[in-house]
């Protein structure tokens, strides 16, 4: 009896090229078909993002997977699918805290995908400044870190500016010590973010106790300065490494592991509900006893999850406070409907800065 031959290699890759070939077609059939969904929106005049649809491509595709293809990359891969196709109905710019290769730029990539237009800002003021005068779509900002807390200037923003908040992103945070040489012995200043500079104070103390740091606005500012100094050194993000053609000294020099940074993206409006989301506040409270915990009992009243509570000085009245509130849903659930009804009654200040698909549920998860 014949032995069955075993295929060569020259026959696998010849299956894998037919495979890329069909997985192309498809995609030029995908994209054509989303071009024909943004049509039909334009003519219903329908927004252009269904984060409830987008999540359930995403819970259909993991099941049909079975755990085949690794989770992480197959979100990752329709990911960026999805988002060209979005952006193909309409092409959309997005401004962040510059230069190239910040922590907010691959935020930025990780939530629209490589198809999106970047524009670099020098500051977040004027990240929203530029989406509230409508000369972006969208901007994507810092608003926490689970190690250094609250990005200050983010939340003193949607103060001054009236914007909604459109979703979130978190990006695990690792640090690396870049210069053009590679060599530690060439640093004599390191530059970075005041943020990344603090993240790294200890490692910082105990390798190099006699070089001084320099904060600058940003880390793409920090690797800017690197590349053109060969006597600095930067903290920066592995973007920046290829983007200003700088070497590694060491990479992971953040004091603690599991380093992450939540960020918002910020628009003219705020997406429907997606089934997993959370609503953002902005409350004045009365001046009277009791009046932070009225706002505490409704929420327990109507079982609203309070995911986060942060206060913040009114600019030019002493010792006047606004909060900022993390609830999970969606505004148009009716338990935080009714509730922030309720808000709105006890509250001498209040604003509703957007409701948004929680990023932990969400399909952008990469």
């Amino acid at each position: 009896m014949a032995t069955e031959k075993k295929p060569d290699i020259v026959q696998v890759r010849g299956q894998i090229d037919a495979i890329d070939n069909q997985i192309v077609s498809l995609l030029k059939e995908r994209i054509g078909c989303a071009r024909e969904i943004g049509k039909l929106k334009n003519e219903s005049n329908r927004p252009k993002w269904d984060p409830l649809r987008e999540r359930q491509i995403y819970e259909r595709l993991v099941e049909m997977n079975d755990g085949v293809f690794p989770e992480t990359a197959l979100r990752s891969i329709f990911n960026e699918i999805i988002t060209s196709c979005r952006l193909s109905q309409k092409k959309i710019a997005v401004a962040y805290l510059g230069p190239e290769a910040t922590f907010t730029h691959l935020a930025g990539v990780k939530y629209f995908g490589h198809s999106a237009s970047f524009k670099p800002m020098e500051s977040i003021d004027d990240v929203f400044s530029d989406v509230e005068k409508k000369r972006t779509q969208y901007g994507i900002v810092p608003v926490e870190n689970s190690i250094e807390g609250s990005v200050f200037n983010t939340l003193d923003s949607f103060m001054k500016y009236k914007i909604k908040i459109c979703g979130e992103v978190l990006l695990e945070i690792s640090h690396n010590l870049v210069c053009q040489s590679g060599n530690i012995e060439d640093i004599q200043t390191v530059a970075s973010h005041a943020q990344p500079l603090a993240q790294c104070r200890e490692w910082l103390r105990k390798n190099m106790p006699s070089v001084p740091t320099l904060p600058v606005f940003s880390t793409g500012a920090a690797a800017q300065m690197a590349a053109s100094n060969s006597s600095i050194g930067a903290i920066a993000s592995s973007l920046a490494i290829k983007t200003y053609d700088l070497q590694v000294v060491v990479k992971g020099i953040e004091d603690y592991r599991g380093n992450t940074t939540r960020f918002l993206v910020i628009g003219e409006h705020s997406p429907t509900a997606s089934g997993a989301d959370r609503t953002s506040l902005l409350l004045g409270l009365m001046d009277r006893p009791g009046a932070l915990n009225e706002v505490l009992t409704i929420l327990s009243e109507e079982d609203i999850n309070l995911a986060k509570i942060e206060s913040r000085p009114i600019k030019g009245k002493q010792w006047k406070y606004l909060f900022f509130l993390d609830m999970m849903g969606h505004i148009e659930d009716e338990k935080i409907r009714r509730g922030c009804d309720r808000l709105k009654e006890i509250c001498s200040y209040f604003e509703w800065l957007g409701s948004y698909p929680c990023y932990e549920s969400s399909a952008t998860d990469a």
